[in-house]
């Protein structure tokens, strides 16, 4: 098989030992032995199974700084985004240990019979089970928190299934020290073989074996639109078709309400160029739209922004194929007949991308949907509306988003109330006075939303709810204790919450 090596991010040189590469017999030796490792990995105690995360957990920290200077170079992130990146991804592993001891995940139900009744009612016991091994595909712009041992791990080893990642060709390096991290974890816990493996390649091919495995009952992806449609697509042909859960694209709008703006429109300013350019651009929540009514304020917005941006030095983007990418995408802006360039910021050498600003009116924005689709990178269009219905008018043309944001003063509420329905259609978490860019790995987050934001609307790549991507019901009628899994059982041993006769006990 041909080599990978790493690529160092700022200069383009390659680096370091050649990785060799996998392909579709890798794939299937490994999906095989996911397979094998299902059974017996999803019959192990929650204790274990929460031990297993944490152990994950310790060995990602025991790698130490090496971690992060192979990281900062794949990438060309700076050392304080990764090793908060890393702490993340060591904490969304113990978050998933804790939902797992908690119980709730398993959504376990008891009508007991009621042979009384006519007709008499059987005894109905539900519980969630795992859905098989699963396949992940490591992102670009997080080379922990959403790759090898990222969000879309974890969840699924909590849920129950093995899992085959396939490492981004971006930071081979860094997937192979975390995935050996993993390894070391399930040696430790006493794992079934299999339950966890690492696959890297350059090309398209892997990852289309991978999906097309018989024996992946699921795919979590990261990335573009253009990749994770392609990957639903494969899945859907399959003999049995599996879901894809995949979060692609968004432009994630910011609302400027106008007292908001009157009141504090510079201030709103210097705060958005800030998000825009944070880590190049690159998060899947950068404000790549702004929406703002003309009016006092506006002008005071351009100005701190345009400033911000102009005064920006521009850090590497992750791959020269992203900067090829972000370069195409904002020249298109730049000569658009509609579309002013309101500011950029510096230029830089090698694959860095120039932050940029760009203006277009509302009618304008509507005669053309390809002024809505993101450009991965420091690139934000603010389209100007003349009145709160050329803005319902813009908001209702707008894409399905991960995040929505209202900047808005308390003059404002009666305006965002009225558009907060269409809002809650739109993305999958709305924020007020606060920039996107910046998820937290809680209970309550939402990172996912409607197409094109994600395949899958329902679901939530990041949070304690990222379990039930990996999760299907089984209910069980009239089985003898014996026959139960322990949890169901009588009146339910495990001590984990539960509906009985639909009263949470």
């Amino acid at each position: 098989m041909p080599e990978l090596r790493s690529i160092d991010a700022a200069t383009g040189e390659a680096f370091g030992p050649a990785f060799d590469t996998h392909g579709p017999a890798d794939v299937a030796a490994a999906c095989a032995a996911a397979e094998a490792a299902f059974d017996a990995y999803r019959g192990i105690a929650a204790e274990a199974r929460a031990a297993f995360l944490e152990r994950i957990g310790a060995e990602i920290a025991a790698l130490g700084d090496d971690l992060i200077v192979m990281a900062m170079r794949e990438s060309g992130l700076p050392r304080m985004r990764l090793e908060g990146e890393r702490g993340r991804t060591i904490g969304q592993l113990k978050l998933f240990a804790d939902v797992v001891r908690r119980g709730g995940w398993a959504g376990l139900r008891i009508d007991p019979a009621l042979p009384e009744r006519t007709p008499p009612r059987p005894d109905l016991r539900l519980r969630m089970i795992p859905l098989g091994p699963v396949a992940v595909f490591g992102a670009s712009n997080f080379p922990l928190a959403f790759s090898t041992a990222g969000g879309d791990t974890a969840s699924a080893l909590a849920a129950g299934c093995p899992v085959v990642v396939k490492g981004h060709p971006a930071h081979p390096g860094t997937g192979a020290m975390v995935a050996g991290a993993i390894l070391a974890a399930a040696r430790a816990c006493a794992m079934p073989e299999g339950v966890f493996a690492h696959l890297v390649g350059a090309g398209n091919e892997l990852g289309a074996a991978l999906v097309q495995d018989p024996r992946i009952a699921a795919v979590g992806f990261t990335g573009s639109r253009s990749g994770g449609l392609a990957l639903v697509k494969l899945a859907q042909a399959r003999a049995v078709p599996v879901p894809v859960y995949a979060e692609m694209s968004s432009v994630n709008p910011v609302l400027l309400l106008p007292a908001a703006l009157a009141a504090r429109g510079g201030e709103l300013g210097a705060g958005f160029a800030a998000s825009l350019t944070m880590g190049a651009g690159q998060f899947c929540t950068n404000p790549g739209l702004v929406l703002a009514i003309e009016g006092a304020g506006l002008e005071a917005f351009i100005a701190a922004a345009g400033e911000a941006i102009a005064a920006h030095d521009p850090a590497p983007m992750l791959t020269g194929g992203i900067h090829a990418a972000y370069e195409a995408g904002t020249a298109l802006l730049a000569g658009h007949a509609k579309v002013a360039t309101l500011a950029q910021g510096l230029e830089g050498a090698g694959a860095r991308g120039q932050a940029a600003m760009f203006s277009t009116d509302a009618a304008s924005f509507l005669a053309d949907p390809a002024l809505g689709h993101e450009v991965f990178g420091a690139s934000s269009l603010l389209v100007r509306c003349a009145d709160e219905a050329e803005l319902r008018a813009v908001l209702a043309q707008v894409e399905g988003q991960l995040t929505v944001t209202l900047q808005m003063d308390d003059a404002d509420a009666a305006m965002a109330a009225r558009l907060l329905p269409l809002l809650e259609r739109k993305a999958g978490r709305i924020l007020r006075n606060g920039w996107p860019t910046g998820v937290e790995v809680t209970h309550a987050m939402v990172h996912g939303g409607p197409y094109p934001a994600t395949s899958v609307a329902r679901t939530t790549s990041v949070g304690s709810m990222a379990i039930d991507r990996f999760l299907r019901p089984v209910s069980y009628q009239n089985l003898p204790d014996a026959l139960l899994p322990p949890e169901l059982r009588g009146g339910g041993t495990q001590g984990w919450p539960k509906l009985i006769d639909g009263e949470l006990a």
